[in-house]
């Protein structure tokens, strides 16, 4: 027999006579001097015999005083137990089939509910006093526990753990429809399999796998998702409630995991189609009850839109950009919205205008139909940084809407192609002096704190230094340089060769790479992207379009932003041609002594699922969003098709706050 521990010879040591409460082990005295390990060699181990030492054996150590039943540290009562922590299943769980030798969570844990004891954190469960105002979303204080558990053991908690984030399901398995069409009935079999119950209310994260998803949206991809909400709900308030919202968990565990599938391949898209496809299934199911949380439906619906841009999928994985859209309407959001309805509407807003700008499309939702507030009063205080940024999306929609309907063909006679040239200039006209006007009225804050000329920088870039204090502020700015860059491009009266617009774009495309260059905030990356786009095709200098190049590299390596096919539409943009790419095209046809006419460089990296491919949709130029078509309940074709269920009652969530 063998005893693990002896604090004199800090060896392995053989039992040789147990008597009563006392244990006499032997062993080389000499070995442990030498701090060797003893080979228990009779009469003389080798150790001694080969280094001609006496070998001292015999010397007998006494452990005294060993109690199993009465431990002597702590004294005995009648309510001391033991308590075991079990980690076999997380452990099992991690192998193929572990998890399925465990008999059910539920049914192991009723039968121990009577024997074993459970640390309980009391909430707040007091009911809201007559007259409060009703909130969609539970409080945030009831949600924290009043006290935690010792650190130096693990918690106990009085409800089971669920195996749903052991799983990994594959490609196959994933949901995939479109805004018009329905996902495979076996998809949502059996909706409840890895869904946490309803009611279930979860005091903090328990498991590493969902503290380190959770981390990483609240880190990198809330970030974004906050940068004109000034109450940060994503990345701040939003989590918490999550803990009491399985759908919205796994929203959030969903884009955290994509993230990382972006930024380091180390990880896989398993753990991230697993979350994606539960937190849809339990937004399908909800959206078949007609007392449902509406605004929970539509702030999942918004969070799981910004996993598919994320993905690299192109025309699979569009499945809620539209009905975040539908749901956002349902609830009534808009501009004058307030509270996690406002920031639903404005980040789905400005997801859709961005893919809008790079496609020439027209805006779905009408801008003058969002409700904001346009009065261009001089700013004279600090604070009101993101109404201004609303502003400022406002007035881009609007030049969005007036590219995208150009008229391709002349009118039949020329009066007639007179009245309507003067017509769009008047309108150009107007949009020009809203971005004056808007330029000439913000806060101070707004404007830049530093202004460098590129000759006085010291990373000696191409583009002046310009030092914005606010994210907010950054994107505003990006904005209004991207909308005075696009007024200069459509001008229907002068070329844009013309001096005036020539200078005019130019001066704004140099603003936009500057900001970009030198930014050091990554929660500006997904506007940045779409303006720096603009700006670059403007540019005609070698010395700047690499620069601009290695711009968006180091956007995507620090953000995991797939932007290959922005790069491909520069390269042609700028007559480039990868030299690389075609020494292997020269490599492959060298055999048959044939070289075909070379193609531009092909990105092999994918563009948001969000936005279909550039060749599959040149043919929609110049219409409304096609995405966004049918993003009503009221439309025939609207999302969600064979699962809506009108709810019961329309709540007014336009004064939500938290």
């Amino acid at each position: 027999m063998l005893i693990s521990c002896c604090p004199q010879a800090g060896k392995k040591l053989r039992v040789v006579s147990n008597w009563g409460d006392r244990l006499i082990v032997e062993n080389s005295l000499t070995c442990r001097e030498r701090h060797l390990k003893c080979d228990e060699g009779l009469p003389q181990c080798q150790n001694c015999r080969k280094s001609s030492r006496v070998c001292k054996r015999g010397v007998r150590l006494n452990f005294i005083d060993t109690q199993v039943q009465n431990p002597p540290i702590i004294p005995p009562t009648h309510e001391w137990n033991v308590h075991f922590q079990d980690e076999s299943r997380e452990i099992a769980s991690e192998y193929k089939g572990g998890i399925g030798r465990y008999p059910s969570l539920e049914q192991e844990t009723k039968s121990q509910d009577k024997s074993e004891p459970h640390i309980l954190y009391p909430t707040n469960g007091s009911s809201a006093a007559p007259g409060q105002p009703h909130h969609p979303l539970p409080p945030i204080q009831p949600l924290l526990p009043d006290r935690y558990p010792d650190t130096s053991q693990a918690p106990i908690l009085d409800r089971p753990r669920e195996d749903q984030n052991h799983h990994a399901h594959s490609n196959s398995d994933s949901v995939s429809y479109s805004s018009g069409q329905n996902p495979p009935p076996s998809s949502y079999s059996n909706p409840d399999q890895t869904l946490t119950p309803p009611n279930e209310t979860r005091d903090y994260l328990n498991s590493p796998e969902e503290t380190l998803f959770m981390q990483v949206f609240v880190e990198e991809v809330g970030l974004w998702m906050d940068s004109m909400d000034p109450m940060k709900h994503f990345s701040r308030l939003l989590p918490f409630h999550s803990l009491s919202e399985p759908m919205l968990l796994n929203a959030f565990l969903a884009c955290g995991a994509r993230h990382l599938t972006l930024v380091n391949p180390a990880y896989h898209d398993e753990k991230a189609l697993h979350y994606y496809d539960t937190a849809t299934r339990g937004l399908l199911k909800s959206l078949q009850n007609p007392n449902r949380d509406t605004v929970i439906c539509a702030t999942t619906a918004v969070i799981l839109n910004v996993y598919e841009i994320m993905s690299e999928r192109a025309l699979q994985r569009m499945n809620h950009i539209a009905g975040a859209r539908a749901l956002i309407k349902e609830c009534g959001w808009n501009a004058r919205s307030a509270g996690i309805g406002a920031a639903c509407f404005w980040l789905n807003v400005g997801m859709e205008l961005l893919s809008c700008l790079h496609f020439n499309w027209k805006v779905a939702w009408e801008p003058d139909d969002w409700g904001v507030d346009m009065n261009f009063s001089r700013e004279t205080e600090s604070g009101r940084e993101e109404i201004w940024t609303y502003r400022m999306m406002y007035i881009v929609a609007k030049i969005a809407n007036f590219r995208a309907s150009i008229p391709r063909h002349a009118e039949p006679t020329a009066n007639e192609e007179r009245i309507r040239l003067q017509k769009r200039y008047a309108e150009w006209k107007s949009l020009k002096d809203l971005c004056d006007s808007w330029n000439e009225n913000i806060p101070r804050t707004m404007h830049p704190m530093a202004f460098l000329f590129s000759y006085q920088t010291t990373s000696k870039s191409a583009f002046p230094e310009i030092w914005l204090i606010k994210r907010t502020t950054i994107v505003a700015r990006l904005f209004y340089h991207t909308a005075m860059c696009l007024l200069s491009q459509i001008n229907p009266l002068m070329s844009n060769e013309a001096d005036e617009m020539h200078d005019l774009q130019m001066h704004h495309s140099h603003h936009i790479c500057g900001i970009a260059a030198h930014v050091k905030d990554r929660g500006v990356a997904s506007v940045a992207i779409r303006s720096l786009a603009i700006a670059a095709e403007c540019l005609n200098d070698r010395r700047e379009q690499e620069e601009v190049l290695q711009i968006f590299e180091k956007i995507s390596k620090e953000t995991g932003w797939r932007i290959g096919f922005i790069l491909k539409d520069l390269r042609e943009k700028w007559g480039l041609v990868d030299e690389e790419a075609l020494r292997q095209q020269q490599q492959q046809m060298g055999s048959s002594g044939v070289l075909q006419s070379f193609q531009p460089f092909q990105s092999s990296s994918s563009q948001p699922s969000s936005l279909p491919s550039a060749s599959a949709v040149r043919r929609f130029t110049g219409i409304t969003n096609p995405l966004m078509a049918s993003a009503d309940f009221t439309s025939q074709h609207h999302p969600y098709q064979s699962y809506y269920v009108a709810p019961n009652q329309h709540p007014h969530h336009n004064h939500y706050n938290f």
